[in-house]
């Protein structure tokens, strides 16, 4: 077989990917609901209404103090880590029932309640609301995390633009690998018939 039935197998071969390349890169382009698919959401931090005094530990790396629905919170690092405490004592603020930890859902939905709606289960610390939003809750670090239809559809096209079809990593890894090298030997290829020496 000649190098120029080699390459039009190549491309040929590449054809798929580079559908799924460029349909792809159009939509990273567009980027439609993406900023609502991604969006950020925060506890809603609440001025504090009461002093009170801190005693700093020296193992604290850093602090955060504020309040929420819930009271008054004390986030400090230790190697690394969150630990959540009780500002007024400064005893480990362990986490609360679900009711507690609805109502401060319910307090960071006012910030957009047209995506989040309404908490319908909460289990394992990832409530599911009506609109099909899950929101994963860090009580360690008072931190919410959400993801709905649309961030999996958006996660499902980046799967297909990064040639990660099978979900079986080892297998995608070496396949976008493969992808790649025929794609350069098509660019290197294409090169030498447009401007060098003809390929037989």
């Amino acid at each position: 077989m000649n190098r120029r039935k080699i390459h039009r197998l190549t491309g040929i071969l590449l054809l798929l990917p580079f559908i799924a390349w460029s349909t792809t890169a159009v939509f990273f382009l567009v980027r439609p609901a993406y900023e609502q698919a991604y969006e950020q959401l925060l506890v809603r931090q609440l001025p504090v209404t009461a002093a009170f005094s801190l005693s700093p530990a020296p193992e604290w790396q850093e602090m955060r103090v504020f309040r929420t629905v819930l009271g008054d919170h004390l986030l400090v690092r230790v190697d690394g880590r969150w630990q959540h405490l009780n500002a007024r004592t400064q005893e480990p603020w362990l986490e609360p029932d679900n009711e507690a930890l609805t109502h401060l859902l319910v307090d960071a939905f006012a910030a957009n309640p047209a995506r989040y709606g309404r908490v319908i289960s909460l289990e394992n610390d990832v409530a599911t609301t009506d609109t099909g939003v899950r929101i994963t809750i860090n009580w360690d670090s008072l931190s919410l995390s959400q993801s709905g239809r649309d961030t999996d559809w958006i996660n499902k096209i980046y799967d297909i633009h990064y040639l990660r079809w099978t979900g079986y990593r080892p297998f995608d890894d070496v396949f976008g690998v493969f992808g790649l090298m025929l794609l350069m030997y098509m660019t290197f290829s294409g090169a030498r018939m447009a401007f060098g020496r003809p390929m037989h």
